[in-house]
C-alpha cells in the first residue's frame, strides 16, 4: 500500500509555546499546501492573544485546532487528537523543526514492521549534533545525575551516562530500543488505541517512557531509525524552572510507583 493512501495525522499539543509558529511555518512549507496529511493542534488553555495568532493557521484546510479551556497536560491533548482515530499518528512537539518531508517515509517504514508500535528518528540540535533521548532502562540515580551542574561529576560518570543515553546506537541501521522521546514519535494508531494511548495521570514528563512500557507490555516493539532526522529546539525546561522541576519530580514518582522503583 502506498503511503499516500495512508491516513496520517500530525498531533501537536501546545500551551503558549512561542516556538510553535516557526515550527508550523516550517512544517507547512515542507509538506506543501496541497497534501493529505492532517495537522491537529490541541491548545491547552493558552492566552487569548496566543489563540488568536494560532487561529490564523485555520486558513489551511488540513489544519484543525481544539481550543481547550483547561490545561490538562501533554498526554491528554494527544489522546484527544489520536484516540479513536485510524492510520498513523505523529507526535510532534511545538518546538520541532522539519526541514525535509520524511513523514510519509517514516510512516511507510513503521508500517513495514508488523510488530512495531512506535518509531523515532534521529533527533538533532540546531547545530546538527545528536540529542541522546533513547533509553533502555530508567533509574533514579541516572536521571538525577543528568541535572547535576558540575562537569567534573558528569565526567566521573561519563561511561554510565553514555550507557543510560544509549550513545552507542549505530547511525547506519535500525535499532530496537525500549524507550523513545515524546518530542517526536511515529505511532501505529491501531496499537496506540489498543493500549489506550497515554496515561493521563502524567501532566508532563515521563508519559513517553510510560507509553513505551505499555507498548512493551502489550508485546510490541519500539524502533529507532536514524536514517530519518528532525531538529528539536530543546530547552530542558525542568533544568531552568523550579516549577517544571517540581512537575518533573512528581511525574518521576508516578512512573516508578507504577513500574517499580529502581534507584541504580
Amino acid at each position: 500500500m502506498n503511503s499516500n493512501n495512508r491516513n496520517v495525522t500530525v498531533s501537536i499539543v501546545t500551551h503558549n509555546s512561542d516556538k510553535i509558529f516557526s515550527s508550523l511555518d516550517a512544517l507547512i512549507e515542507t509538506l506543501g499546501e496541497n497534501q493529505t496529511i492532517q495537522i491537529k493542534i490541541f491548545d491547552n488553555a493558552s492566552e487569548a492573544g496566543y489563540r488568536k495568532r494560532l487561529s490564523s493557521y485555520l486558513a489551511y484546510p488540513f489544519v484543525s485546532i481544539n481550543f481547550h479551556d483547561e490545561n490538562k497536560g501533554f498526554g491528554f491533548g494527544h489522546n484527544v487528537n489520536l484516540l479513536n482515530t485510524s492510520g498513523y499518528g505523529i507526535i510532534f512537539n511545538p518546538d520541532i523543526i522539519l526541514s525535509e518531508n520524511q513523514l510519509e517515509k517514516m510512516v511507510e517504514h513503521l508500517a513495514e514492521q508488523s510488530n512495531c508500535a512506535l518509531l523515532a528518528p534521529m533527533i538533532l540540535n540546531e547545530d546538527g549534533t545528536t540529542q541522546y533521548l533513547m533509553r533502555d532502562h530508567l533509574n533514579v540515580f541516572d536521571y538525577i545525575l543528568r541535572f547535576v551542574p558540575f562537569k567534573s561529576v558528569k565526567k566521573l560518570f561519563d561511561k554510565r551516562l553514555a550507557k543510560f543515553e544509549c550513545r552507542d546506537l549505530p547511525d547506519d541501521r535500525d535499532s530496537y530500543v525500549r524507550m523513545i522521546s515524546g518530542s517526536f514519535m511515529v505511532v501505529d494508531l491501531a496499537k496506540f488505541n489498543e493500549i489506550a494511548g497515554f496515561d493521563e495521570r502524567y501532566f508532563m514528563y515521563f508519559e513517553d517512557n510510560d507509553l513505551c512500557r505499555k507498548v512493551e507490555q502489550a508485546g510490541y516493539q519500539v524502533m529507532y531509525s536514524p536514517q530519518f532526522s528532525v531538529v528539536h529546539l530543546y530547552e530542558r525546561g525542568a533544568v531552568k524552572s523550579r516549577k517544571l522541576f517540581f512537575v518533573f519530580l512528581q511525574s518521576m514518582g508516578k512512573y516508578f510507583h507504577k513500574w517499580g522503583w529502581q534507584f541504580f
